[in-house]
């Protein structure tokens, strides 16, 4: 593995473009056997290079507590052998998935005997901006080169160290097994001024994709002058009918929070029917309080709680607020009507879930809430590209064009029309 240098040397972002471009239209023109060939030399390579990458990032996860960073991005930056060996195990997953590329969809015959369809093709060069989460380097390298695409990525200073060691891992073993030079790249250098251009240069990217938190997401959709992708960001919600089973609806709720909060599909606030507030609220408190969660409520969803629970007052802000930490807000609703209209209000299009066992407000809520996952009686937690089938994700799509919801394979590639004649000219 490549040798983390002491100093940064000057990154030349029109390099970095230009080979970027020229190894997508190389990636383009593999068969689906070389590009699993490549896949599997990236996931052997980092079984075999296990010490080092966990040694890198050590590096990154001291610097973070010498920094005060919080506990729950710790725990997003944290590298174990298990966690090494899943991402490892994803790759795996992702060479066992259909290739899209050149699959042709709506084909047909037109009156006139042209044949026309819609093949699959990669989107080119794809750049990813993200955070404090180096299994991102992996998954996005993994689903890119799948889909042909050249990717560069962009990882946050947290995990700097970690990233060098992945992507250097990731680059020599593809290079090796026959991926053009330069089909995957890390900038390794956090100078914002950087990230300035890199948003701005459309000759050489196609799309970028931002996964962070919305401070990163705002930033690069009001700055980038390529097509962005916006992904991650989201209060996410579960409500709790008024005939829910509430021992179900009280496990969903703790592995919603508890599971893994610091991920962006975790539960940010829970909405309880008043009809069975009362009865719901002590019992589901006393668990999240065992588990150290603390609830940012008023004093209608106070009132009802003991001393176990972990009480904050509501803040003004609090149903606007991600919390990716052990905290949540609570409310009371009426029913369906109030329950709608509050995530209407304050969700981020990311998940949200119904407990509930009515058919008919099961349907109505799939219905009316607008996200990119909605769930009946399930966790929010599941919203994620391996617990979907898609292997990996490049991120968590919350916008409508081109891709909603956990981004595979087939949202990392676009269509040209194919159309195929017999000295067809069009009538003067």
């Amino acid at each position: 593995m490549t040798t983390i240098a002491p100093t940064r040397p000057a990154v030349d972002l029109a390099a970095i473009g230009a080979g970027a471009r020229e190894a997508a239209r190389g990636l383009a023109t593999l068969s689906t056997g070389a590009k699993d060939d490549i896949l599997a030399a990236i996931a052997e390579g980092l079984t075999a290079n296990t010490d080092e990458i966990l040694a890198a990032n050590q590096v990154d996860i001291r610097a973070a507590r010498e920094e005060g960073i919080t506990e729950a991005l710790i725990d997003r930056l944290t590298l174990t052998r298990e966690r090494l060996a899943d991402i490892a195990s994803a790759v795996g997953t992702v060479i066992g998935l259909a290739d899209p590329v050149g699959s042709v969809e709506d084909a047909r015959r037109l009156g006139n005997g042209l044949e026309v369809g819609r093949r699959r093709v990669p989107l080119g060069v794809v750049a990813v901006i993200f955070e404090a989460r180096p299994n991102v380097t992996v998954d996005i390298s993994a689903l890119c080169l799948k889909a042909g695409n050249a990717v560069i990525l962009r990882g946050g200073k947290e995990a700097l160290h970690s990233n060098i060691a992945l992507a250097n891992v990731i680059a020599d073993a593809a290079e090796m097994a026959g991926a053009p030079p330069a089909a995957v790249q890390l900038i390794a250098d956090p100078d914002r001024a950087l990230l300035n251009d890199l948003l701005r240069d459309r000759e050489h990217i196609d799309v970028i994709v931002p996964r962070g938190g919305a401070g990163l997401i705002d930033f690069v959709t009001e700055t980038a002058t390529i097509p962005v992708i916006e992904t991650g960001w989201g209060v996410c919600h579960t409500f709790v009918d008024a005939c829910a089973d509430l021992a179900m609806a009280e496990e969903i709720v703790v592995n919603a929070k508890t599971r893994r909060p610091s991920i962006c599909n975790a539960l940010d606030t829970l909405l309880v029917h008043r009809g069975v507030a009362t009865e719901f609220l002590p019992s589901v408190s006393r668990e999240l309080a065992g588990r150290g969660v603390e609830l940012h409520a008023g004093s209608d969803v106070g009132g009802l709680l003991d001393d176990s629970a972990l009480i904050a007052p509501l803040g003004e802000d609090d149903f606007d607020t991600e919390w990716l930490s052990l905290r949540m807000s609570v409310a009371i609703v009426d029913g369906m009507d109030d329950a709608i209209a509050h995530i209407r209000r304050h969700g981020g299009g990311h998940s949200e879930a119904i407990v509930t066992n009515s058919h008919g407000n099961a349907r109505r809520f799939t219905d009316e809430v607008d996200a990119a996952a909605v769930y009946v009686n399930a966790s929010t937690q599941f919203t994620d590209g391996g617990e979907f089938g898609l292997g990996a994700e490049v991120g968590i799509s919350t916008q409508k064009l081109h891709a909603r919801g956990p981004m595979g394979l087939r949202e990392m590639t676009t269509y040209k029309w194919v159309v195929l004649g017999d000295g067809h000219v069009r009538p003067l």
